[in-house]
């Protein structure tokens, strides 16, 4: 499945999500019911994996970790806060690079209507 396709599905997952729990709960709640959902639907989901930073051939264990990532190709970061800024979209740009990907979702969970707090990242390195 392509990138695009991917990131619909987990689109999809998530308005279903926040259907069912509103705003307002931590993110470790919506993380936790998007990987459900993409279990359930028997889509490959890999949960807070972690992303080593290569620095002069070395790989550092410094304890970056991908809220999601699907089918090892889409990076999915999970947020419940007030508004998203320029941070969020640079922690997906740094786990895009890591990993190497070239689609992220930065979704935030706290707003009414969840199209507002969705974000498609695309890696242009």
């Amino acid at each position: 499945m392509f990138e695009n396709e991917l990131s619909k599905r987990v689109i999809g997952f998530a308005i279903n999500v926040h259907r069912n729990l509103g705003p307002g709960l931590l993110e470790s709640a919506y993380e936790e019911c998007l990987f459900y959902e993409l279990k359930k639907a028997g889509v490959y989901v890999e949960k807070q994996k972690a992303m080593p930073l290569i620095y002069d051939e070395v790989k550092l264990d410094i304890g970056y970790r991908m809220d999601l990532f699907v089918e090892k190709k889409l990076v999915v970061e999970v947020k419940s806060v007030e508004s998203l800024n320029d941070v969020h979209l640079a922690q997906v740009l740094t786990y895009l690079k890591l990993s190497k990907s070239q689609l992220g979702l930065l979704i935030n969970f706290n707003v009414v209507l969840l199209k507002n707090g969705i974000k498609r990242v695309i890696n242009s390195y």
